[in-house]
């Protein structure tokens, strides 16, 4: 902890100064971050680290497992978190970004290792789907390589409950949010992308487009009823 509280310090001597005027102005004009990324809580993923960004860029929520569970009457931290970036801030990109070697999706694989943390428990219903997806879709896989396809199709999931969020599903039927599905590979480096013509992740490239999971695009459905109406 001494440690820590150290970088605090050097926080307010050293960094501090130098960013000085861009805290001014975010302070003056408020925060108008360009993307919500939805994180796990693992230490190892820093989210600020990853998109090296500034004060300001990233409106960030981090839990166990990157996990949004679908809307409901019932309020949560996750749910406001989303409801307050897409209409108090108008963020117009969304990331769900999971990882390698991810204790939560550990813990879905094996529940055995969670017995002992109902509230663990719980709060991993709502990846099930990733892990019925897995059992019944890549039945050869075990160990670390069934952790590994479990994380990448919880980021699926996940998308899936973003789109139940009312705000969410508003703005993507205005056509002004795009959903993105990132991996972090921990052992490598690299981050994977959702496409979401292919429904498979493909690595981010320098110079080539960043692979997007739901564009943005307006969507009524309604249009066909009504053009059919018309004539």
């Amino acid at each position: 902890m001494n440690e820590l509280i150290g970088r605090v310090v050097s926080f307010e001597k050293q960094v501090f100064p130098d960013a000085r005027a861009l805290y001014a102005k975010l302070t003056t004009d408020g925060q108008s971050p360009k993307a919500l990324m939805i994180s796990c809580a693992d230490s190892r993923i820093v989210p600020e680290h990853i998109m090296q960004a500034e004060a300001g860029d990233l409106f960030v929520c981090r839990n166990a497992g990157n996990i949004v569970p679908p809307y409901s009457n019932m309020n949560g931290g996750v749910s406001s978190t989303v409801e307050y970036a897409v209409e108090a801030l108008g963020v117009r990109d969304i990331i769900v970004c999971g990882h390698s070697d991810c204790g939560a999706m550990k813990g879905l694989m094996n529940p055995a290792s969670t017995a002992k943390m109902p509230n663990v428990v719980a709060w991993l219903r709502h990846s099930h789907a990733a892990k019925c997806v897995v059992d019944g879709s890549y039945p050869e896989m075990d160990g670390p390589d069934a952790v590994r396809a479990v994380s990448l199709e919880n980021v699926v999931v996940q998308l899936a409950h973003l789109r139940t969020h009312p705000s969410v599903a508003a703005g993507m039927a205005r056509g002004d949010i795009s959903l993105h599905g990132w991996f972090v590979d921990i052992h490598s480096g690299h981050v994977l992308g959702l496409d979401g013509e292919t429904g498979r992740f493909m690595q981010i490239h320098d110079g080539a487009p960043v692979p997007v999971a739901h564009p943005a695009a307006q969507r009524l459905a309604a249009d066909f009823i009504m053009q059919d109406a018309a004539e």
